[in-house]
């Protein structure tokens, strides 16, 4: 296919990692932001095909993994009251809150309906004006621009029937927080194609400079992700500290700018709690105080609400890099697909379902790493 098997080619693979191992002098672990990414990588085994000095752990990249369990049976006490159409993306419906999921609630006689943009959302509002229409508008930066649209075109339209629940969370501040942990393992990042399409990589240079860290933002194909690590060890290797771009073909270094002003317009930065991870300051997206007639956590009223994760689960060491998936004792026995219990295996795109997919949990583990 042309524009893809030139990203898949086995014979440019091979040089990459050749000059990989040609230019490696001791062990670096690499962290690689986007679950789309984690997903490549273990699909086409790029993480056994780089030399063993080269490590590569997976960041909190997922945003259905990272949304709060709070939020969820916030957003589940919102969908079961008889006078809400309750709106989400398909990948929302499967994601467990403390008692059930959408998908059960739905099973039940709750309202929820899956779109494909918060804009269909409006057009749901406007069918159905003794409802109350809200969408869970989660996401990285990445969805915060249509999301926002929305709210703004009920805004100016008076679609006063239409809200979102909003559990937006930042890139940045969640790779500066994994930095500042006392566990934190990480030497570079392979960081986020998408979300830099949308925000250009300005934030993450002072990351860089502060950290001492080198970011390369990579795409997702096999090629993008082992020139996105080559590109990362040659810092590492020569003592640099920048953020490079590596998926100039999508990303530059200021983003979308009108995408960028209309996120500013409709949302303001605020702490977040991440799933698996806890509170992250300044990490998250809200409304700002002129759309809080479409904020649906004012209009319902939902109170802070108590909740546990499993024990067993170490999701939060996985989104952290600090362990991989099958060092949890739960992964592919208790916690499945199926019966997620962790941030990590609750989404396709999280990076214990991405092993559970391509079936690292039926490997074999080494002796040492066993022991």
């Amino acid at each position: 296919m042309k524009y893809l098997d030139e990203y898949r080619d086995e014979g440019l693979a091979k040089k990459i990692v050749s000059e990989i191992e040609r230019i490696v002098t001791r062990p670096w672990v690499l962290m690689e932001v986007c679950g789309g990414q984690t997903h490549t990588i273990v699909k086409y085994g790029i993480d056994h095909l780089l030399p063993p000095q080269v490590e590569l752990v997976h960041g909190p990249g997922c945003p259905v993994c990272v949304t709060s369990l709070e939020m969820i049976d916030k957003a589940h006490a919102i969908a079961r009251r008889p006078d809400v159409i309750f709106c989400s993306f398909g990948d929302m419906l499967r994601v467990p809150g403390s008692e059930s999921d959408l998908l059960v609630l739905k099973s039940r006689g709750a309202d929820i309906r899956v779109v494909y943009s918060p804009i269909d959302c409006l057009k749901i509002a406007r069918a159905n004006p003794d409802k109350k229409v809200v969408f869970f508008a989660i996401g990285f930066e990445t969805t915060a621009p249509s999301n926002a649209m929305s709210v703004w075109q009920a805004k100016k339209q008076g679609v006063k029937n239409f809200s979102v629940l909003v559990s937006h969370v930042l890139v940045p501040p969640s790779i500066a927080s994994i930095l500042q942990s006392p566990l934190n393992r990480v030497q570079g990042f392979i960081g986020p194609g998408h979300v830099c399409t949308v925000m250009g990589y300005r934030e993450y240079e002072p990351i860089a400079e502060r950290y001492k860290v080198p970011i390369v933002i990579t795409g997702f194909e096999p090629i993008d992700i082992l020139e996105g690590a080559l590109m990362t060890i040659r810092q590492l290797e020569a003592g640099t500290f920048e953020v490079e771009n590596q998926y100039p073909r999508v990303v530059n270094r200021e983003g979308n700018r009108i995408a960028r002003e209309l996120v500013n317009k409709v949302f303001e930065v605020c702490d977040r709690k991440w799933r698996g991870v806890g509170s992250i300051p300044k990490s998250g997206y809200k409304l700002r105080y002129e759309f809080r007639d479409h904020d649906a956590e004012r209009i319902f009223d939902v109170k802070e609400i108590a909740t546990r994760e499993p024990d067993i689960c170490i999701s939060g060491l996985v989104l952290k890099g600090v362990k991989k998936p099958h060092d949890c004792p739960a992964f592919g026995k208790q916690c499945t697909p199926e019966h997620p219990l962790g941030a990590t295996m609750v989404s396709a795109e999280g990076a214990c379902a991405a092993y559970y997919a391509y079936g690292r949990h039926l490997e074999a583990r080494p002796a040492v790493e066993a022991a």
